[in-house]
């Protein structure tokens, strides 16, 4: 029996990229999920592929949890990238990476959740995940505040301007009380 032709994007040889693999996990901690980002030879940004992100298993309304000690704030965010950048500065805070703006959106809250904070991308698919989870959110009487990168995310924000004027960045968008408890200074000026 013939073999299919590849519908491998460039047509060529194989080639072998490192890879950033992610468990997705629901609530209560059960993976549904592995996100996978495949990176350029030198680590420094995602292959040059046609689809350089791609997730295997049930994805929809799960994410990439970061735990923290604080059980009624949550940032969630669109990439482990931005995600983690924003957890650089705020580690005792829960964190969640949906993955895709989509997946933001139909992102499941916990409950006893206070206050959320959407770290969203500034582009149309994450100005979009994050409008539908804050309606989302709010009207399940969740307070939520959305938290603006300079840049296109917080990522390239973290690695522009480092950890220290992130967090100055992040302060007057934090809840005052919120900020002084859990933002991090000291560990970002460490760094």
């Amino acid at each position: 029996m013939p073999v299919p032709a590849s519908a491998k994007e460039p047509p060529g040889p194989d080639t072998y990229h490192p890879a950033l693999l992610a468990s997705v996990a629901d609530l209560s901690g059960t993976v549904t999920a592995v996100g996978r980002t495949w990176l350029a030879p030198d680590g420094r940004g995602k292959a040059a592929v046609r689809n350089p992100r791609r997730t295997l298993g049930n994805q929809l309304g799960h994410g990439v949890r970061f735990p923290g000690t604080v059980s009624d704030l949550m940032v969630a965010g669109e990439g482990v990238e931005t995600v983690l950048s924003v957890q650089r500065v705020l580690p005792a805070v829960p964190h969640v990476a949906a993955l895709s703006g989509a997946h933001l959106a139909a992102l499941v809250l916990p409950r006893g959740l206070r206050h959320l904070y959407i770290a969203r991308d500034a582009d149309p698919a994450g100005e979009s995940g994050a409008a539908t989870l804050r309606r989302r959110a709010e009207a399940a009487g969740i307070l939520v505040s959305q938290l603006d990168p300079r840049e296109d995310d917080f990522n390239t924000d973290l690695c522009h301007i480092g950890p220290r004027d992130l967090a100055l960045h992040l302060a007057p968008q934090l809840d005052p009380n919120d900020a002084v408890a859990h933002l991090q200074f000291e560990d970002a000026l460490a760094a």
